[in-house]
């Protein structure tokens, strides 16, 4: 096989695959059997012209058969008055009539003849466009029926191009909302971490954290001093209270030595500004 016998196979192919891909069997069907009702329309206009045909035949021979009896008249007439001449000219276009005739009369069966065949071919024909008509129902039926089961089945098992589709849009869905919590668990993680500095905020991550030492010690600092004053320190509730002032000198010391770091803590924090401003 050719390189062109090959390549006009392979496009025939191709062809064949996308008709048969978009051929519908009702539109087919319902083609098929307006093509056999056109032809039985060419063949019913057969037959009225053949019939047509016929008839001026037929017409014709009457006016023929009128004029062979009138040259028999005019023959009568012509040896009533002893003029045989004249009676042997009507005899012979009576003769030309009557051979006329003949002839139209062999014309005239050989259009019956054809007309009856015709007439006959009509009726199967119509037998047969009505055979098909009731098997192109069944069959519309039939197709239809099986189409409709066939979407159903797809749409159950998703195994249908629209199904397909939507499946798709579902994963894809799916997998941008995976990562936008991802995303999300991620910037959380990074918040709590102290990644992501405070935008409206001109302290850092070191400024921060000693911030919430000092909060931290300031509250438990708070703590010591409330439970001092209602009788519960840290030396028990056994001990005596006579010795309120030693408490209190105790806790003094504690708030001077709290202060002072607070203050150490913030003159590092200060030269720590310097340098970066310088």
């Amino acid at each position: 096989m050719g390189v062109l016998s090959r390549l006009s196979y392979v496009v025939r192919s191709k062809i064949n695959a996308v008709l048969n891909r978009a051929e519908d069997p009702s539109e087919t069907l319902d083609y098929s059997y307006e093509q056999m009702r056109d032809e039985l329309q060419e063949v019913k206009q057969g037959i009225a012209d053949l019939t047509t045909q016929k008839k001026r035949l037929e017409m014709q021979k009457r006016r023929l058969e009128e004029n062979v009896e009138k040259h028999n008249e005019q023959a009568r007439q012509a040896v009533n008055q002893d003029r045989e001449d004249l009676a042997r000219r009507a005899l012979e276009k009576k003769k030309q009539k009557m051979n006329q005739i003949e002839d139209l009369e062999g014309q005239i069966a050989n259009l019956q003849n054809t007309q009856d065949n015709l007439v006959e071919k009509k009726d199967q024909l119509q037998n047969r466009i009505e055979e098909f008509r009731t098997k192109k129902e069944s069959m519309k039926a039939r197709y239809e029926a099986a189409e409709a089961q066939t979407r159903v089945s797809e749409a159950m098992t998703g195994a249908g191009d629209e199904m397909e589709d939507v499946g798709r849009a579902i994963e894809r869905a799916e997998e941008r909302t995976e990562d936008m919590e991802a995303r999300s668990e991620a910037m959380d993680e990074l918040q709590d971490s102290g990644v992501f500095e405070d935008a409206l905020s001109d302290k850092d991550s070191l400024d921060r954290e000693l911030e919430d030492v000092r909060t931290s010690g300031e509250v438990d600092a708070e703590l010591e001093t409330l439970k001092t004053e209602m009788g519960k320190g840290s030396s028990g509730s056994g001990e005596s209270d006579a010795e309120p002032a030693d408490l209190d000198a105790a806790d003094l010391e504690t708030e001077v030595e709290t202060e002072t770091a607070s203050e150490d803590i913030e003159a590092e924090l200060e030269d720590l500004k310097d340098d970066e401003s310088s």
